[in-house]
């Protein structure tokens, strides 16, 4: 069992920068691969990047390449999302999940989400 817990959202202004956290209690953290999802109103949840559990392997979705950046911390049982030049388009509750693999189209564990909001 994992227990995923996010926060670092917030309201920013277009073009400033967040930084998303995951804590996760269960002695099995290192041994998943962690992602990052959100959930913009009115529209389904969506991939946005995805770490292996060593992290040597990442993936992210075309709409945040080159502006967001996932990492962990192993020791400290959390994984984060560092986001740049944010958009309003953005704007999202963001979820953190752990799965199998980096590939995984199932991810077995959720948080409960943290919003993030960004203004134009």
């Amino acid at each position: 069992q994992v227990q995923l817990v996010e926060s670092g959202g917030g309201l920013v202004q277009a073009g400033g920068s967040l930084r998303l956290s995951c804590a996760a209690s269960g002695r099995t953290f290192s041994t998943y691969a962690m992602g990052w999802f959100r959930q913009a109103p009115g529209k389904a949840r969506e991939f946005a990047a995805a770490m292996s559990w060593s992290g040597g392997s990442t993936r992210y979705a075309d709409s945040v390449k080159g502006r967001f950046t996932i990492s962990r911390d192993n020791a400290k049982n959390t994984v984060y999302l560092q986001m740049n030049n944010l958009k309003p388009e953005d704007t999202a509750v963001y979820y953190c999940a752990a799965a199998p693999s980096v590939a995984a189209r199932l991810w077995n564990y959720w948080g409960q989400g943290t919003q993030v909001t960004v203004s134009s």
